[in-house]
């Protein structure tokens, strides 16, 4: 049986599951990568955030991460990433007004209790009116829920509070 060939598009779940020693070298690239221990955790986010994602969540160069990862398993190094991963909005906007935002969900206690949280969030975005704001309070950068977003043309400010809370402010601006 052939091993998994790591790319950007690996989901983490897929990679541990093939690679379980990769583990600790993930954890050892950013400390953010600690939460793989915890098993809640394991069992969601990791099926849904992709390589080229956790490199964004752990402020990592994706094609550097790739290669140690790839190194590690024996896989040939790649050259150039042509897909480097989404760019996210870290300055505030010009759309930005806190006298918009018209709900706020917490998803750190959905986190922790295992429960995926992006359906309640994108249910919620899809309801915004014109001009509204959705904030989202999460415990690391939630890089699949900003790359649905924008697929879907919502605007985006992701606000970095501290290492434990990132606040996400979500828009439809016509």
């Amino acid at each position: 049986m052939s091993k998994l060939t790591i790319t950007p598009k690996t989901k983490i779940y897929d990679l541990l599951d093939a690679y379980p020693e990769l583990e600790d070298v993930l954890i050892g690239l950013a400390p953010q990568f600690k939460k793989l221990k915890n098993p809640v955790l394991r069992k969601t986010i990791t099926k849904i955030t992709s390589l080229s994602q956790a490199a964004t969540i752990g402020g990592l160069n994706v094609e550097e991460m790739i290669n140690v990862l790839r190194k590690e398993v024996g896989q040939e190094e790649i050259g150039s990433l042509t897909e480097s991963g989404a760019t996210y909005q870290t300055e505030q906007p010009g759309w930005f007004d806190a006298t918009k935002v018209s709900q706020s969900i917490d998803i750190r206690e959905m986190l922790h209790a295992g429960e995926q949280p992006v359906h309640e969030v994108l249910s919620a975005v899809k309801k915004l009116k014109d001009k509204e704001i959705l904030e989202v309070i999460a415990p690391f950068i939630p890089a699949p829920l900003l790359d649905k977003s924008l697929s879907m043309n919502y605007q985006h400010w992701l606000k970095k509070e501290s290492a434990e809370k990132v606040v996400i402010y979500l828009a439809k601006i016509d």
